[in-house]
């Protein structure tokens, strides 16, 4: 099943394996050689209204991704890359 950038912006991306929920697609990475794609960027919230810049971004690699579903993106990302303050538990 094919799916179109625009449609992946509009998924929520949720940690399996401690329940967080990242964000939203912001962007993906392409290996420009053969065209694939390489990870899924999620760009970090807006620190004190966007005054004063971004979190950090968090890059998703592809092979963490489990299922790509109608609305979410679940991955299984074992890294410590996101802050876990900064990131809402899925109740």
């Amino acid at each position: 099943m094919n799916c179109c950038i625009t449609e992946l912006r509009c998924k929520e991306i949720i940690n399996k394996s401690n329940g967080c929920r990242l964000g939203f697609v912001s962007d993906i990475e392409v290996d420009k050689s053969c065209g694939r794609v390489v990870a899924l960027i999620v760009y970090g919230r807006p620190k004190y209204f966007g005054i004063c810049g971004r979190r950090e971004r968090i890059r998703i690699c592809w092979e963490d991704i489990d299922v790509i579903g109608s609305d979410t993106i679940l991955v299984c990302k074992t890294s410590c890359e996101e802050n876990p303050r900064q990131r809402r538990r899925v109740n």
